[in-house]
């Protein structure tokens, strides 16, 4: 079962076991992770799931779609390494995967 580290922007860590195949944002849910509010229920429609993703974790999440990076641009604390947590899919490879929470979403 893979571990997700989530940290909030006052620096309290969550760690989390996840299920392969869910989302990112779908494990914060299930786990009461404060700071992910999935106001769209996944569908990439809000922003409300947004992450910063620890940088030597980039190349193994990968790249926002094009939908993605439309709603990210909405997003005025977007950082390069941002992405929406309900559009990141769980596997083995995201093991031990680090996200940060911003504070505009508390």
């Amino acid at each position: 079962m893979p571990k997700i580290k989530f940290i909030e922007h006052n620096g309290i860590e969550h760690i989390i076991d996840a299920i392969n195949g869910d989302s990112i944002m779908q494990s914060a849910i299930n786990n009461l992770v404060p700071g992910i509010d999935a106001d769209c229920g996944g569908e990439c429609s809000c922003a409300t799931c947004h992450v910063i993703v620890d940088s030597i974790w980039i190349d193994k999440v990968g790249i926002p779609s094009n939908t993605e990076d439309s709603m990210l641009a909405l997003n005025p604390d977007r950082e390069p390494n941002s992405r929406l947590s309900c559009q990141i899919e769980i596997s083995d490879k995201l093991d031990g995967v680090v996200v940060n929470l911003p504070e505009f979403q508390y």
